[in-house]
């Protein structure tokens, strides 16, 4: 079927994608078994490599279950107070003050600009030389100080441009029966640009999970990546396998999380088609402007 963007192909170029595919799909199955192949001459794909993680429980209760539990928290502290943060800096770069608008700018252009890494590192020393912070709850406090700087920065621009995306009759509606400017944004503009931006910060949602990582390469923090490396000094070198199983931890993991950020986004979308909500009369009047009253007009001069 063709459109107005796409043509059906003809005869050759249908043959023509199916060689591509059937190439494509000789390459992947070319370098599987070069994979496979590797990993069987250097031992492994041994049996005692893999078994710790089906027969020994103890494998899972004292470095991978902690690892993920850190990961879980760490990620969790970081969203907590990243998405309210964001949400702010993103509604202050909308200020009609310029002060407010430079100052929000400012800071989400310069927290943006640093690599999270640098953000962690410097936190970390921060801590150490101002705070009195214990140095085994230092690198937890680094991560997530990290990790908020960084990504509410990020969420910042998304609320902005997910507020922006918003047709503007709708704040001009709100102006004209009587709205302030604080419950324009409150009432009308953030309840209906959450749907459009809720795929962005899935994103970045999964993004905190596995930045958190970083904090284990650099600043000794016990995440669950950081857990293959004791993991497999105590069960034989199986360092490829630490790392594959830790991988499918984080696949299903972030998979879960998007999973329920597809609901929650199909539910909201629903709810706005199907409701058909009103504005009760009685709370327009008192919205609107004190000694102006919605649906009460005026009588002309000269009638009685």
């Amino acid at each position: 079927m063709s459109s107005v963007l796409y043509d059906t192909p003809g005869p050759r170029a249908r043959r023509r994608n199916t060689l591509y595919t059937a190439g494509f799909l000789l390459v992947l199955a070319a370098g599987a078994w070069w994979v496979f192949t590797g990993l069987a001459g250097k031992g492994q794909l041994e049996w005692s490599k893999w078994a710790p993680f089906l027969t020994d429980s103890r494998v899972w209760t004292t470095f991978l279950l902690p690892g993920l539990e850190n990961t879980l928290i760490a990620a969790a502290l970081a969203l907590v107070i990243a998405l309210p943060l964001g949400a702010v800096l993103g509604i202050a770069r909308l200020s009609e003050h310029r002060w407010v608008r430079g100052t929000a700018g400012t800071v989400v252009e310069f927290f943006r600009a640093i690599p999270v890494l640098i953000l962690m590192l410097f936190a970390n020393a921060a801590y150490a030389a101002f705070f009195d912070i214990s140095p085994d709850s230092r690198p937890l406090y680094a991560v997530v100080t990290g990790l908020v700087l960084y990504n509410a920065s990020v969420l910042a621009e998304v609320v902005r441009a997910g507020i922006l995306a918003l047709p503007r009759g709708q704040s001009d509606a709100a102006r004209a029966i009587g709205m302030r400017k604080g419950q324009t944004m409150r009432y009308v503009l953030l309840p209906q640009s959450v749907t459009a931006m809720l795929p962005a910060i899935v994103s970045q949602m999964v993004v905190i999970v596995k930045d958190t990582a970083l904090g284990g390469a650099m600043l000794g923090f016990s995440e669950l990546l950081a857990s293959v490396r004791p993991m497999s000094a105590n069960y034989g070198a199986n360092t490829i396998a630490g790392f594959t199983v830790v991988a499918v931890i984080f696949i299903v993991l972030n998979f879960a999380l998007t999973s329920f950020a597809a609901r929650l986004e199909s539910r909201l979308r629903r709810g706005r088609r199907s409701t058909g909500a009103v504005v009760a009369a009685d709370a327009v009047e008192e919205l609107a402007t004190p000694g102006e009253h919605v649906g009460h007009r005026p009588e002309p001069p000269g009638r009685s």
